[in-house]
């Protein structure tokens, strides 16, 4: 797509390919009057005049610019406003710009917002005539110390406390611009939830011409409602569907909701998209619809090469949950970002569930909890209709909580005051008040464990489950390590809250990841009190190279483990613990039995026999292979570990792999793992560490 572009106020317009063209919201459609402000602005800054490409950070290659630690710049362009738009009025939008942005119209002042991961929006009917031309102008501060500001993982000067995980800033506008013609009298917001299961609960709130008493109409298909708004310009109601149809992972289906507020030519419309689906926890479960979830997940930063957290086109939006779902995860925890629209519309479009959380600051002070505090009612406004959403996170591992929630009850009260005050805003979704550990108010205990010894992984995870332990121990710097408990408190309930792990990985190369991967995932799927895992991490980012796939998201050697055979909703769970990547057991000398569990997270139970063969060294492990030895059949219920069959593994007289894998009573295979040996030596030479 290309529009004329103007590289300067005084220049004439050149035709120029536009970045990020496309309508920025489409969960919340007004694309039918619209134009993209992106591509080509001038920019001033540092002694620095060039010009820049909108939508990236300055700091990115894409944009033209790349330089770090600008603290301030200034963006100009020329806007030509359609006349065909003369009757309406003008809505300037922007994705997102860190951090404070201070916005000119023809130099007169339009208004500011601080908040560097925030969607924004001004009425500039006042300000622009349409068929003239005017100068946009956006002044930016991007202060190098983050340290009281949300800035999530951005480094900071000083260096913040967690620098070592911490990557290239993203400064400027770096989320898309455009202009909007709206209605006399338009919806401001529009928020629509589904989790009655029977009709979508509609509020609007308007802005124009005439607030009080405006006639809104929300229609979904056949069913609508006509409201008329309160002397504050909000309506609420609901529409009642006579045939509800859930949203659901295996069903993502989506209602788009027409609002019209007013009547004639200038009514304002918009299509705002969610879907029927209720997520809520029952004592130690989470529930989708009423039927219990396992959370599959993986954590995404949501960086990409040369355009930092921006993402280089849509494609690359659309294709990140793809990827994800390729993997064999049923989540995201998209991390510490407000992701862009499109990512979370695909995700709800394809039944991808998606942990969203907001940027922290790094230090706690009280400007800075304040400054975290109020991102919530935009993040809760801009996203909160996405039936995907089915977790809301807060702060993380205590960042910007001074790593010590614990020790200081104004640290403890501010994780209960954004705990309390998300839950205001929304009380559709589960919440973690501070994800990883040190509980004080949250829906569920989640942990973050880091252990590169699966013996010691194999016995914390048993024990954390049992609840005869409550601690584990964390690195916070490279001599610094502590341990850090799942509850800050005794007042917090030791029983009654979902359980689960929200990052855990190890490994130094790509082949050591991927085996720690498949037999730390395997331990966690051996306790049923679990509420299921998120693991770190979906793609590597700059220095951190613990992604499954690389930072361009190419695959990586996984040394015979496939991603989608670890997370998938039935797997084998060998009471095994393994020696080493790429040498799971010593070569057996002699024939061992190897007792096999399945965990099944179906909707009902499945018959199961559990089949293996010895192959060659680095054979694919869905390789089809007629089986050498068979189990006896297992019967595997939903969310229950089976009992154990036991599989006898023949003797091998060269190092290779033994393929494992399980057939229902179809014959069909439901799950794949697999053995490598090595001629080496080790603990047991029936098995490294076989368990009786």
């Amino acid at each position: 797509m290309s529009l004329p572009i103007t590289s300067s106020p005084l220049e004439a317009p050149v035709l120029e390919e536009v970045p990020r063209p496309e309508y920025p919201r489409p969960d919340r459609d007004r694309s039918e009057r619209w134009l993209t402000l992106n591509g080509r602005w001038d920019f001033e800054a540092d002694g620095i005049q060039a010009p820049i490409m909108v939508p990236f950070a300055w700091e990115s290659e894409a944009s033209g610019i790349r330089r770090p630690w600008l603290e301030r710049g200034r963006y100009r362009r020329s806007v030509l406003v359609p006349a065909a738009w003369g009757d309406r009025r003008l809505v300037l939008s922007f994705g997102a710009v860190h951090h404070r942005a201070v916005v000119r119209i023809d130099g007169t002042l339009v208004g500011e917002h601080v908040g560097g991961y925030e969607s924004f929006e001004f009425d500039v009917t006042e300000f622009m005539v349409p068929g003239v031309a005017s100068e946009l102008s956006v002044e930016v501060e991007a202060p190098a110390d983050k340290r009281q500001i949300v800035h999530g993982k951005q480094r900071s000067i000083p260096r913040d406390d967690y620098d070592g995980v911490s990557f290239t800033p993203t400064s400027g506008i770096w989320q898309s611009v455009w202009l909007e013609a709206r209605g006399r009298t338009y919806a401001r917001s529009v928020s629509l939830r589904g989790d009655s299961l029977t009709g979508i609960d509609v509020a609007v709130s308007v802005a124009g011409d005439a607030v009080a008493g405006a006639v809104v109409r929300a229609r979904a298909g056949e069913a609508s409602v006509e409201l008329v708004t309160d002397a504050a310009g909000r309506a609420i109601g609901r529409i009642e569907l006579a045939e509800p149809r859930l949203w659901q992972p295996h069903d993502p289906h989506l209602y788009h909701v027409e609002i019209i507020v007013g009547e004639g030519a200038t009514a304002d419309r918009v299509v705002a998209t969610t879907g029927l689906r209720r997520i809520e926890t029952h004592g130690e479960e989470l529930l989708l619809n009423g039927s219990r979830l396992y959370v599959r997940g993986v954590l995404d930063q949501g960086y990409w090469p040369d355009t930092g957290l921006t993402a280089p086109d849509a494609e690359a939006l659309r294709r990140d949950i793809a990827l994800a779902g390729q993997l064999g995860y049923n989540l995201v925890r998209k991390h510490l970002k407000f992701e862009d629209p499109i990512w979370l519309h695909e995700a709800d479009v394809t039944g991808m569930l998606v942990w969203a959380e907001p940027a922290c600051p790094s230090r706690f002070s009280d400007a800075a909890a304040a400054a975290f505090e109020a991102q919530l009612p935009a993040m809760v406004e801009r996203d909160g209709n996405h039936p995907s959403i089915v977790i809301w996170g807060l702060y993380n591992e205590e960042w910007g909580l001074d790593w010590d929630i614990p020790g200081s009850a104004a640290r403890a009260e501010a994780a209960v005051r954004a705990y309390d005050l998300l839950r205001a805003l929304d009380d559709s979704r589960p919440i973690v008040e501070n994800s990883g550990w040190a509980h004080v108010k949250s829906d569920l205990v989640d942990w973050h464990y880091y252990e590169p010894d699966i013996a010691t992984w194999k016995q914390a995870v048993a024990e954390l489950a049992s609840g005869a332990r409550e601690a584990f121990p964390v690195r916070l710097g490279p001599d610094f390590v502590v341990d850090k408990s799942f509850y800050s408190s005794d007042e917090f309930a030791r029983s009654g809250v979902p359980i689960l792990n929200s990052e855990y990985g190890e490994g130094f190369t790509s082949l050591e990841r991927a085996w720690h991967l498949r037999w730390e995932t395997q331990e966690l799927r051996r306790h049923d009190r679990y509420s299921g895992y998120v693991y770190t991490e979906f793609s590597d980012v700059e220095h951190e190279c613990a992604g499954l796939l690389t930072e361009d998201r190419r695959t990586k050697d996984w040394g015979g483990t496939v991603p989608a055979h670890v997370n998938a909703e039935t797997v084998l769970v060998l009471d095994l613990v393994p020696a080493q990547a790429g040498a799971d057991l010593a070569l057996p000398v002699a024939e061992f039995g190897l007792d096999v569990h399945v965990s099944h997270h179906g909707r009902s139970s499945v018959t199961v026999t559990v089949h293996g063969v010895w192959a060659a060294a680095g054979t694919p492990a869905g390789s089809v292979r007629a089986p050498a030895v068979s189990s006896a059949v297992v019967t595997a219920e939903p969310f229950e570990l089976s009992g154990a069959v036991t599989l006898a593994v023949p003797a091998s007289p060269a190092p290779g792999r033994f393929l494992i894998w399980a057939t229902d009573d179809a014959g069909t295979v439901i799950a794949r793992t697999f053995l490598d040996t090595a001629d080496v030596e080790a603990p047991n030479r029936r098995g490294a560490r076989a368990e009786e």
